[in-house]
Formats: C-alpha cells, sequence, structure tokens
C-alpha cells in the first residue's frame, strides 16, 4: 500500500473517533441514568481540551509559518464560518417548527457540527498523523453529551428505539465525508497553505467552543469545583497528550 493510501486510511480512522464520541453519547443516554452534573462536567473538560488544543499545538504551528495578517485574516474566515453554520441550523430549525421538529433538527445540528469536525480532522492530518490524531480525539470527548442531549431529547418525542439508533449511525457519514475532502484538498499543499488552514480551523473550534459549548457546560449549574477540576484536567491532559504525539 502507498504511504498516501495508508495515510488516508488512517484519517478515515480518526475521523470516526467524532462520530464513535456522538454514538457513545447515544449509548449513555439509552442505557444508563446520568445526572446532568455529569454532562456539564464532560463539557467543561472537553472544552478546556479543545483550548489547549489551540493554545498548546494549533497556534505554534501557525506562528511559526505564517505573518500575523495571514493568521488573522484565516482566523476571523473561521470565526465567520462558524456564525454562518450557527445561523444555518437556525433557520432550519424555524423552517420546521413544532416539537417533532425540534428534535429533529437537533440532529440536524449535531450532523452539521459532525461534518466541520470532519474538516478540522482531514485539515490537521493534512499537516500531520499525530495532529489529526489529537484533533479526532478532542471532538470524540465533545460530542459525547451532544450525542447524549440527541437522544433524550427523542425519548422525551416518542421516537423508535430504532430510529434513534439509526440515526445515531447515520452521522458517521457527514464525518468521514469532510474529512476526505479536507485531507485531499489540503495533502499535497506547501507549509504556507496549511497552516493558513489551521489557522481557519483555530477560528472554526474556539468559536464553537466559547459560544456554544461553554454555556451549554454550565446549564446544568454544576459545582465550581466540579467545572474547575474539569476543565483544568482536559486542558492538562491534552497538553500532556500533546507533548508525545506528533
Amino acid at each position: 500500500m502507498t504511504a498516501s493510501g495508508s495515510g488516508f486510511l488512517l484519517l478515515l480512522g480518526y475521523a470516526l473517533l467524532p462520530a464513535i464520541g456522538n454514538l457513545v453519547g447515544v449509548a449513555l443516554a439509552e442505557w444508563v441514568r446520568t445526572p446532568r452534573w455529569a454532562i456539564g462536567a464532560a463539557l467543561h473538560a472537553a472544552a478546556g481540551i479543545a483550548i489547549a488544543l489551540v493554545a498548546v499545538d494549533l497556534m505554534p504551528r501557525v506562528l511559526d509559518t505564517l505573518p500575523m495578517w495571514v493568521t488573522v485574516a484565516c482566523f476571523l474566515l473561521g470565526a465567520a464560518f462558524s456564525l454562518l453554520l450557527w445561523l444555518g441550523v437556525g433557520a432550519l430549525r424555524s423552517r420546521f417548527g413544532g416539537a417533532r421538529g425540534t428534535a429533529l433538527m437537533v440532529y440536524v445540528a449535531i450532523g452539521a457540527d459532525l461534518f466541520s469536525d470532519g474538516l478540522l480532522v482531514g485539515a490537521g492530518s493534512a499537516v500531520s498523523g499525530g495532529l489529526g490524531l489529537l484533533i479526532g480525539a478532542t471532538q470524540t470527548v465533545a460530542n459525547i453529551p451532544g450525542g447524549f442531549a440527541a437522544t433524550r431529547n427523542m425519548q422525551e418525542e416518542g421516537t423508535p428505539r430504532g430510529r434513534r439508533w439509526l440515526l445515531g449511525l447515520l452521522l458517521f457519514l457527514p464525518v468521514l465525508a469532510s474529512a476526505s475532502i479536507g485531507y485531499w484538498l489540503l495533502g499535497d499543499r506547501s507549509t504556507f497553505v496549511q497552516s493558513a488552514a489551521l489557522a481557519f480551523v483555530v477560528g472554526v473550534l474556539l468559536l464553537a467552543t466559547i459560544e456554544d459549548m461553554v454555556p451549554e457546560a454550565d446549564r446544568p449549574q454544576a459545582a465550581r469545583w466540579v467545572s474547575t477540576l474539569s476543565f483544568a484536567a482536559g486542558f492538562a491532559g491534552l497538553s500532556l497528550i500533546a507533548g508525545y504525539v506528533d
């Protein structure tokens, strides 16, 4: 098998991780009675992981390669993409309306999020396999609460259990497709272009973390010591892993 072929197979493995995280959330909702504070703690840990990924791994790579004005421009494009994604999901939710339409739109939102996760993994893997693995692992943890919440929502709306599992499994498709797109678009590009893509990824990841993940993590109102320790553990854990994976 060629080096590029084996690299693409590794990419597909990394890309599966965020969807697996979502499926773990589905399983928890189906089989385990999980207190709401535990979901908040998991989201705070995921936020710490995402911030560490940006601070410890992504930004040092970007700043070593790009002029600051290019870094800022690509970051702003990533932030704009994150905003457009949020507006698009909100528009679809308004269009469907109603309780069942809202429950279905939770899955649409998760599918859109997984599509962006795949782009992040594909772009990271084009730079190095270790970076693709780090991004995939980060998004795995972040997606567990989303799968949990979506499944609980469907349970309340009376959606059959088989259909809930089918929807969870179908969400593997967008992340695999977008990861492949990101990898093949960036795999043979120069270091400058790859770093510009990483700066774009930073914009998407930071905005999603601060605007979406952190408010959702605060919603269950976990004790401050729980949220603080969870965030710190997530940040420290990813930082240590980043020191050994490249």
